[in-house]
């Protein structure tokens, strides 16, 4: 039985639990961080010096944390040739796609983006540097829309890992109130991807508690 500490809101939370859910596993998840607290204890500093979620256990093993670490054990031990292959140079393709999405549509979505739209009040936001922001996030994905204009999926037509990363924030993306470009292939993607129980359950999840009071 898998363990998970973190709260639902959380994006990267989001990302565990998708992939849990779409690899068909049995989890716990505990609620750690922002209003729950707890992240500060010293039960949870042993199970991630950080102090960060997400944070995941499997069964007797040591707890694993940061992300993209624990998506890839997760699809080791747990994934179809298909959603993670077993040849290096297969897997390092999607594995290249995923940390692409990680690092350049991930990270400059959820800070430079999200964090300021939704988590800073309104009289403080900065309409000038937001709109850079967004800017800055559509020149990268439309990477993914060349992508997606050849493949049903981010690294070619089978769902893969690549995709837990990419797709886990777009409906925030596409949900907020933001002006966005027109990438229709990126917008098929999406609405494919809500026709997936486990990406409805976990991804698609009001964050309203997550805006300033």
């Amino acid at each position: 039985m898998l363990t998970v500490w973190g709260r639902k809101t959380s994006s990267n939370v989001q990302a565990l639990m998708w992939c849990i859910g779409e690899l068909g596993l049995g989890c716990t998840r505990h609620d750690v961080g922002h209003r729950f607290g707890g992240t500060d204890t010293d039960a949870f500093g042993q199970l991630n010096p950080n102090r960060t979620i997400p944070v995941l256990q499997d069964g007797a093993h040591p707890p694993l944390w940061e992300t993209g670490a624990i998506l890839r054990y997760l699809a080791s031990v747990y994934g179809t040739e298909s959603f993670w292959p077993r040849s290096p140079q297969a897997r390092a393709h999607v594995d290249r796609w995923a940390e692409w999405a990680k690092l350049n549509v991930a990270l400059a979505f959820t800070g430079p983006v999200f964090w300021h739209v939704v988590r800073t009040a309104p009289q403080d936001q900065n309409p000038i540097a937001i709109r850079r922001a967004v800017t800055a996030l559509e020149d990268k994905l439309r990477i993914a829309e060349d992508q997606l204009a050849q493949y049903e999926f981010l690294a070619g037509d089978s769902f893969t890992l690549a995709d837990i990363q990419l797709g886990h924030i777009l409906y925030r993306y596409y949900d907020i109130a933001i002006d966005r470009v027109d990438l229709p292939h990126l917008r098929h993607y999406f609405d494919r991807l809500v026709e997936r129980p486990a990406f409805v359950e976990h991804v698609m999840i009001s964050y309203d508690d997550l805006r300033p009071t």
